[in-house]
């Protein structure tokens, strides 16, 4: 068993915020503190992000705690994994966070003492604390519909998007009004022979520049969501979409007409009850992502309504759980100042409880 003071799990933008925090605090990578994370490589889930979704695409990437992110890393016509990777791997190397993966966390359970037991596939862990950062890429979200196996087509989720070649000449319905269904959507219009968009709510577009008023509302949205112990809502959801350049000539070519969301699936397509039907040869699910906490299920942090809640980033149910990048902090810039807000916490509760080995 090793045994440290806190456990951060997953290395993405939120994890090495933390990790940098901790190491600012006092403790020492290794013995006081150890990030493990279950990818490959740096990049947290930036490095599975497909090829075409360039740097200059990417919509309000912040910089690290510490470490600036400079134009002349930062190409806009190279993909987003290849920078946002060697970016996290500089600053992995740079403050020495000593990232322990690939390393599966399998289960957080009660411990001796008031510690935390930390199960993963190389070994366990006993922790006083434990800072969760594992986002949300590893649970791809699919909606289920009638007849959904019976579809002869391909059936591909964006966690699973290899760029719009792969669907040259080919009839798509993308699924999904969040940002990624509309950059799927306006990428595989220029080289597919069809595409129907199609999503459960008619899409809000928003004009104008997004800033700080609008931002501290949105956040306040999802804070009270989660503050009630639901499930976040997606950023999308509450902020709307970003009306760019590229979306106002799709909009002018009939690519962004929306359809409301079909009732079945058929062997050759989608149907609606009313008798439409549309034929395809693809239909991708840009559908979202659910929070990858099941290995948090042992403590029973959540509420009846679905989701943690959270007085900040701490766990109401448990005050040495900690989610960052995790409803509101789910954005960058939230998960830079959750990282910190979630250190300074624990170092508070550390500094009043006795460590028991």
């Amino acid at each position: 068993m090793n045994n440290v003071d806190v456990v951060v799990v997953g290395a993405g933008q939120a994890g090495l915020s933390a990790a940098y925090h901790l190491r600012r605090a006092g403790y020492e990578p290794g013995s006081g503190f150890v990030v493990l994370d279950h990818s490959p490589g740096p990049g947290g889930a930036w490095q599975f992000r497909w090829p075409s979704l360039t740097y200059g695409k990417v919509h309000g990437m912040y910089d690290l705690p510490g470490m600036r992110l400079t134009s002349d890393d930062a190409d806009a016509e190279r993909p987003s994994s290849e920078v946002v990777s060697a970016y996290f791997d500089r600053y992995e190397h740079t403050f020495g966070l000593r990232i322990v993966r690939p390393v599966h966390v399998t289960a957080v359970r009660e411990g001796d003492g008031g510690r935390l037991v930390v199960e993963t596939s190389a070994g366990s862990w006993s922790a006083r604390a434990l800072i969760n950062a594992t986002g949300t890429w590893d649970r791809p979200f699919w909606p289920r519909y009638p007849g959904q196996e019976t579809f002869r087509g391909r059936q591909l989720h964006t966690a699973q998007y290899p760029g719009p070649e792969a669907f040259t000449g080919q009839r798509v319905i993308v699924v999904g009004g969040g940002t990624s269904g509309v950059q799927h959507l306006l990428e595989i219009a220029e080289v597919a022979a069809e595409t129907t968009w199609v999503t459960r709510r008619p899409p809000v577009f928003r004009e104008g520049r997004f800033d700080e008023i609008r931002g501290r509302a949105a956040v306040a949205m999802v804070e009270e969501r989660v503050r009630r112990g639901l499930p976040p809502q997606s950023v999308v959801s509450v902020t709307g979409l970003p009306m760019t350049e590229a979306m106002l000539r799709a909009r002018e070519k009939g690519v962004l007409d929306r359809l409301p969301m079909f009732d079945r699936i058929t062997p050759t397509g989608v149907s609606w009850d009313d008798g439409r039907t549309v034929d395809a040869d693809t239909i991708l699910w840009a559908t979202g992502f659910r929070a990858a906490i099941d290995h948090l299920a042992p403590l029973r942090l959540r509420e009846p309504g679905g989701g943690i809640a959270l007085e900040g980033t701490r766990a109401v149910r448990d005050p040495r759980i900690h989610l960052v990048g995790y409803g509101p902090s789910a954005s960058t810039v939230g998960a830079n100042r959750a990282g910190r807000a979630a250190v300074r916490e624990i170092q508070a509760l550390l500094d009043t409880v006795p460590a028991v080995v």
